[in-house]
């Protein structure tokens, strides 16, 4: 576990603001017609206007900007060259690499009109993504955010994706200890002052399994469901969880 002092979270405040940036120009520009590739390369220039570089690109081989989520895919998808379709949902991941520091967010996005039953997923998912960050406190523990996210889902009967967690951030992307959206209170690492961690839970319409394609790096949902995600970074802090990837 690798706290962060005020000084650094200051830094990951800045990179979080990008990410924040670049969703909501992603929010102005998303429309049934617009292809995925062409989100990856208007972020990627506005990361790089930014004096930041994708957090994404390169990492473990990836080779794209911004990781692609669409329709039944869980995360790690490519952007391509497919237009998006009204009725449809992708979610789209991004991070900045900024000063030495990480900002990761991702975001699920409505293209045009999609069904009820859509609409009530997104919203449950991103209510369960805040109901994790108020447990983001010192003095609690892993267990305590994944088992409220995941009571949250069971609630309201979605999938709640297992295999792929969230995660502490900072210098690397990808830090210890990992955060599953699922667990028992009061169990796993405990929360300090300093830590940061990128919480990203991920609904499902129906069961929450995947697989992975041949690529090494799409999932998908088994059954073919349609998936959601919502993820911010958030810094614990003394005065409680701060989300550092908003505007």
């Amino acid at each position: 576990m690798i706290l962060k002092s005020v000084e650094e979270i200051a830094i990951m405040r800045e990179a979080g603001r990008i990410v924040a940036e670049c969703h909501a120009l992603i929010a102005e520009q998303i429309k049934p017609g617009i292809t995925t590739l062409e989100i990856d390369r208007m972020i990627e220039e506005y990361i790089r206007s930014k004096g930041a570089t994708p957090s994404f690109k390169g990492h473990h081989g990836f080779t794209a900007s911004i990781c692609v989520a669409r329709n039944d895919v869980i995360c790690h998808g490519f952007p391509d060259n497919v237009p998006l379709l009204d009725g449809e949902v992708v979610t789209l991941d991004v991070g900045a690499y900024y000063k030495g520091f990480h900002g990761d967010s991702g975001w699920t996005y409505a293209i045009g009109d999609v069904s009820s039953d859509i609409k009530a997923l997104m919203d449950a998912c991103k209510e369960g993504l805040y109901l994790g960050i108020e447990r983001a406190v010192v003095g609690n523990r892993i267990g305590d955010i994944g088992h409220v996210i995941d009571l949250h889902a069971q609630r309201h009967g979605y999938g709640n994706v297992r295999e792929f967690t969230g995660h502490a951030i900072g210098k690397d992307l990808w830090e210890e200890p990992a955060v599953p959206h699922y667990g028992k209170e009061g169990t796993g690492p405990q929360l300090k002052s300093g830590l940061v961690l990128a919480i990203e839970p991920m609904f499902t319409l129906g069961d929450w399994r995947s697989y992975v394609e041949s690529d090494g790096w799409t999932a998908r949902t088994k059954d073919q469901s349609i998936c959601v995600q919502y993820e911010h970074t958030v810094a614990i802090t003394d005065n409680g969880p701060e989300i550092l990837t908003v505007l």
